[in-house]
Order: structure tokens, then sequence, then C-alpha cells
């Protein structure tokens, strides 16, 4: 994906593109000090989206619909742009270029699932705690993940339950999958 993205942009006189994996993009962000940053909402890692990747640039969101978890966790890391992945050259050029100059981009495609995702119970945190443990982490993995004591992770764990009206941990994992919510 980040290959394709930079192949895309290369042609555009008024962009230069660079491309690194979510967890070397802050170190290469705070190094290159770009104007934006393009990053993959579904990508591994990308669970940590609230840390935003330098707190310095312009923040674009490469999503797919139905994920309405996600675009949340994004749009509370202040991103201006949302993009669907399945967009074409153009539009993404065009968000591209909007997001750069300040200015707001939402597919129109994601609009519903931005809309869901403001009507969301969970905090940002429950959310960060649902998706690594969507992705198969433990309760320590988790809390070494998020810097946080075990004992909170799990805190987190039942308000989760609570707030999705699940029986269990498992229920609230596959309540909150579809749901769209991780």
């Amino acid at each position: 994906m980040r290959s394709a993205l930079t192949a895309l942009l290369e042609p555009a006189d008024d962009i230069e593109a660079s491309s690194a994996c979510w967890e070397k993009a802050p170190t290469q962000a705070r190094s290159l000090l770009p104007d934006l940053c393009v990053v993959d909402a579904d990508c591994p890692g990308s669970s940590r989206l609230p840390d935003h990747p330098t707190g310095q640039c312009e923040l674009l969101v490469l999503a797919t619909s139905c994920r309405p978890g996600v675009l949340r966790r994004a749009a509370q890391a202040k991103a201006l742009g949302f993009v669907n992945k399945d967009a074409s050259p153009a539009q993404l050029l065009n968000a591209i270029r909007l997001v750069a100059a300040g200015k707001r981009y939402v597919d129109a495609s994601l609009a519903p699932d931005l809309v869901q995702a403001a009507d969301m119970s969970l905090t940002p945190r429950e959310l960060s705690v649902l998706a690594l443990a969507s992705d198969g982490a433990t309760v320590p993995e988790t809390a070494g993940t998020l810097q946080l004591s075990k004992g909170t992770v799990r805190n987190y764990m039942s308000a989760i339950i609570r707030k999705t009206n699940a029986r269990n941990w498992t229920d609230a994992i596959r309540i909150s999958q579809g749901a769209g919510w991780v």
C-alpha cells in the first residue's frame, strides 16, 4: 500500500512523498517535518492511532467503510481528512491537497460511519483496549502496549462489557466487531 501510494504521488510536482511503516512513521515524520501524514487506519499497529504521528502536521486517514471505531480513533487523533481506500486516485490527490492546506475532507462513503462513530459510547481508551483485544492481545500485552496496569486494562474490559450489553469479554468483542467498532 505504501509503495503504491508513493508511486501515485511521484508525478505530482507539488507533492514530495516518503513512506514508512506505522512503527517508524513518528520518527520519520519528526525528522522530515511534513505538512501532511497519510496513514492507513486498517494496518497493523494502527490501534494506537490516538498517538498522532507527529502532532505537527495535518493527518489524512485511509480507511474502509463500516469501521466507525477506527474512524472515531482517527477523529480523536485530530485527523482532518478521511478517504475510503476504494477512492479513485484523483479523489485521493484532491484530499491530500485539501488537507495539506488545512481544510477538512470527508469521503462521502465514510460520512455515515463517522456519524455512527460520534454516537459510540466507548471512550478512546476503551476503543484502544478493544482494538488490541480483538487482534488477540492478552491483558499483559495490552497493558504493555498502552502503558497501563493490568488492573486498569481489566477495568476497561469490564466497562466495555457493560456498555456493549455483552455477557462476557468474547461476546463484547463479537458485538463490537459486528457493529464495526473494531
